[in-house]
C-alpha cells in the first residue's frame, strides 16, 4: 500500500477518517493525500467578471487556512501528507481522483449514526462506495486504536461476488488479519444447513481458493434481516472492521432490508470496508 486518499470537510467525521488513515499509513509507510472538494460551479471558475473570481480566491484561500489547522496533528508527525484542493462538485469523482493519484485505499468518516442504511443508502459515502474501484474504509467515530485483525465478510456465496472476495482477501492477508465469513440465513431466503454449505463449496471452488480451514469456519447465522444478522454476528466476534461486497450500478441499497422503518435490533460502531463487484 503506498497512497491513502482521505476526503475532508473539515468536520470531526474527516478527523476520525484522518487519525485512522494515519495508524495505517503508520503500519504500511504509506502515503496520505488529504482532499477538499470545494464543489464552486464552474462559472465562477470561468467568468472574468471580478466578483466570481474574487470568490474562487476567497474559498482557496479559506482552504489553506483550515488545511493548515486541521492538519496540525500530533498523530501526523513524520508521516508524508499531501493537501489537494479540487473543483470536484459530486462525490463520485473521488474514483477519478483515486486513480490519478494511484490511491489503493479512501478512508472517509460519515454523518451516519447507527446502522447500516444511516451509514450508506443515499448518503454522499454511497456515492463513493458505489463508484469507486479501491477499498473504501467509512469510520463514525473516533478511533485511536484502529486495527484490523479481525474482520467479518458478509457473503452470500452468489458467484457474482468472487471478485470483490478475492480483491477483500489479498488486502487483508497484506495486513495479516484473520477473515470470518459469514453467510445470514433469512426467513425468506432459508437455506438449509446442507444448501449453504454447497453454495459455499461452490463458490469457493470457482474461485480457486482451496483454504480448507476458511471453509470449515464459515458461520452460518440465522436472523430476521441481513443487517441485523451481520450486527449482532459481528459484535459477538469482536469484530474489528466488517466487509462488505458492493454493486457498481445499484451500490449498497439492494444489500439491505427495504423496510427502511425496520428497527435495527444491534447497533454497531465498528468501522466498514466495501469492496466493489
Amino acid at each position: 500500500m503506498k497512497k491513502i486518499l482521505v476526503p475532508v470537510d473539515f468536520s470531526n467525521y474527516s478527523e476520525y477518517a484522518l487519525e485512522i488513515a494515519a495508524q495505517i499509513a503508520r503500519e504500511k509507510d504509506a502515503e496520505i493525500v488529504v482532499l477538499h472538494m470545494m464543489g464552486l460551479t464552474d462559472t465562477s471558475l470561468k467568468i472574468e467578471e471580478s466578483r466570481k473570481v474574487f470568490e474562487a480566491i476567497y474559498h482557496l484561500k479559506l482552504t489553506e487556512t483550515r488545511f493548515r489547522e486541521f492538519l496540525d496533528k500530533e498523530y501526523l508527525k513524520g508521516l508524508k501528507v499531501t493537501d489537494t484542493v479540487q473543483n470536484y462538485k459530486i462525490f463520485s469523482e473521488l474514483d477519478q481522483v483515486a486513480e490519478e493519484l494511484g490511491v489503493d485505499l479512501i478512508v472517509m468518516g460519515s454523518h451516519g449514526s447507527s446502522g447500516l442504511k444511516e451509514v450508506f443508502v443515499g448518503s454522499n459515502t454511497e456515492k463513493v462506495v458505489r463508484t469507486s474501484r479501491v477499498p473504501v474504509l467509512v469510520v463514525k467515530h473516533r478511533n485511536p486504536n484502529f486495527k484490523m485483525e479481525k474482520v467479518v465478510f458478509a457473503c452470500d456465496f452468489n458467484l457474482d461476488l468472487i471478485a470483490p472476495f478475492k480483491k477483500a482477501l489479498d488486502f487483508f492477508n497484506s495486513f495479516g488479519s484473520e477473515v470470518q465469513l459469514l453467510f445470514v440465513n433469512l426467513p425468506e431466503k432459508f437455506m438449509s444447513t446442507q444448501e449453504m454449505e454447497a453454495q459455499a463449496n461452490k463458490f469457493m471452488n470457482e474461485a480457486e481458493i482451496y483454504d480448507v480451514e476458511l471453509f470449515q469456519n464459515i458461520v452460518h447465522y440465522n436472523d430476521y434481516t441481513l443487517e441485523d444478522g451481520i450486527y449482532s454476528f459481528s459484535n459477538s466476534y469482536n469484530a474489528d472492521v466488517i466487509a462488505l461486497p458492493t454493486h457498481g450500478r445499484r451500490g449498497l441499497a439492494h444489500f439491505f432490508s427495504l423496510n427502511v422503518g425496520e428497527a435495527i435490533v444491534n447497533h454497531t460502531d465498528l468501522p466498514i470496508i466495501t469492496f466493489k463487484m
